[in-house]
């Protein structure tokens, strides 16, 4: 939920109530209002000057340079609106792709022009825009002051008497002589405490106007969303590959520091118990049966190795006999449910194989846990990995860990990573994954 205000500073004891009218943020806003009706007046005036100028000139073939000119003129005052919601609003709103020309030249970049929806939607925020500031200044203006003016009646009540000889604010008159003024301390006070309360109102008041700039900014001045997810998805498929680079690097790492150099090693060993074989067969045969157990540990390296790029149990029964398998060798007890009605696709389930293996890694090695559960369900069309542990706490997806990346990659499928780790434990990460079967 959107709160204008934060709560007040531990150990204030003004409310934020009381607060908000000397804030700078109430102060910001006001002034984006204010300014808003002369920015939205040059905007609207040129607006309707493009559109009249361009449309009037198209039976000359030169509307339509013109249009494009105009639109682009519009694009340059949105960057200008943008800037000031975002230094006045703390709107922070992304600037749109940039016009891309199909063809080089002039005619291209004018065609363009005329087809960016981006350029059309910075047109109409001009239009749309004018009688909204209009309203929004004369009631902010009106709103504030009068608040203000009526809070400080007593501090200027002297004038009426000392330059207008009236006993005080003229609130009536019969046009006889006769009038009513604003003179009696009740009178006085009560006005003063209705000026209070729209002073207190006005700060909201003035938000919930805002909050309308903030929606036509973020909506008219803003990348579209088909933009936004093209670059999210490019994003994405950089993150794919980068880790599918680190993937090939470390399997080539391991095979390289571990199966490759103990089988290099294993067949240096069988030459020369075969060089051996002749003269000392006793010290042969003892060379061959090292060299037996270093196939059998090459072998098991070659099946922790194949195990870490996809487990052959994972394919053939499923993530159930897969997670049981893998939480069998984490040095903590690790309780695991899976509930699924039918297996997801293959390259869902093995994402999620991957991304519960290396939660219960971190339960292993960071959680100093005595106890973890391991849970998988669906919900809709969401595949759900819940593992929880009773350690420490004080896990984080701050950038630079392993909880950052694993993140990265889960948002590069649509997934999400929540993380709820207080310090001093419990730990409960979930990750959610599309269904996708």
């Amino acid at each position: 939920m959107d709160t204008a205000y934060a709560p007040s500073p531990r150990g204030s004891r003004v409310p934020v109530g009381l607060r908000a009218p000397f804030s700078g943020r109430t102060w910001r806003e006001f002034l984006y209002l204010f300014l808003s009706l002369p920015l939205a007046v040059l905007m609207f005036v040129y607006a309707i000057t493009v559109i009249s100028l361009g449309a009037g000139l198209l039976v000359t073939f030169l509307g339509i340079p013109v249009l494009a000119g105009g639109l682009a003129g519009s694009r340059a005052l949105g960057g200008l609106e943008r800037a000031r919601a975002r230094t006045l609003l703390g709107l922070k709103v992304a600037d749109p792709e940039p016009v891309r020309a199909a063809k080089p030249g002039l005619l291209g970049w004018v065609g363009a022009v005329l087809k960016s929806g981006v350029s059309w939607r910075h047109l109409i925020y001009s239009l749309l825009h004018f009688p909204w500031a209009i309203f929004s200044f004369v009631f902010s203006v009106t709103f504030w002051s009068i608040g203000w003016m009526l809070l400080s009646y007593p501090l200027w009540r002297w004038t009426f008497p000392a330059y207008l000889d009236q006993p005080g604010a003229l609130m009536w008159d019969d046009g006889n002589g006769h009038g009513v003024y604003l003179d009696a301390p009740t009178e006085i006070g009560f006005t003063s405490g209705f000026g209070l309360l729209l002073v207190l109102a006005g700060p909201w008041v003035i938000h919930g106007l805002t909050q309308v700039d903030r929606i036509m900014v973020h909506g008219l001045l803003g990348p579209s969303s088909l933009a936004t997810r093209v670059s999210q998805l490019e994003s994405d498929r950089g993150v794919v590959v980068d880790t599918a680079a680190a993937d090939l690097r470390r399997i080539e790492r391991d095979l390289h520091d571990g199966a490759q150099a103990r089988l290099v090693a294993l067949a240096m060993d069988l030459g020369l118990a075969r060089e051996k074989l002749a003269e000392d067969p006793q010290a042969a045969a003892r060379m061959v049966d090292e060299a037996h157990g270093e196939v059998k540990i090459a072998l098991q390296e070659l099946r922790d190795l194949a195990r870490g790029i996809h487990p052959a149990i994972l394919t053939d029964r499923g993530l159930d006999p897969a997670l049981s398998a893998l939480s069998a060798r984490c040095t903590v007890p690790v309780t695991v449910t899976v509930d699924l009605d039918h297996r997801p696709a293959a390259a869902i389930e093995g994402i999620a194989y991957f991304t519960a293996s290396e939660l219960i890694q971190n339960v292993s090695k960071h959680a100093q846990a005595t106890s973890a559960t391991l849970d998988v369900w669906r919900t809709a069309d969401r595949l759900m990995v819940l593992v929880a542990d009773n350690g420490r706490g004080g896990a984080h997806t701050d950038s630079g860990t392993g909880l950052a990346g694993l993140a990265e990659r889960l948002e590069a499928v649509d997934g999400l990573l929540i993380v709820d780790s207080p310090i001093g434990g419990p730990t409960c990460v979930t990750a959610e994954l599309p269904w996708r079967g």
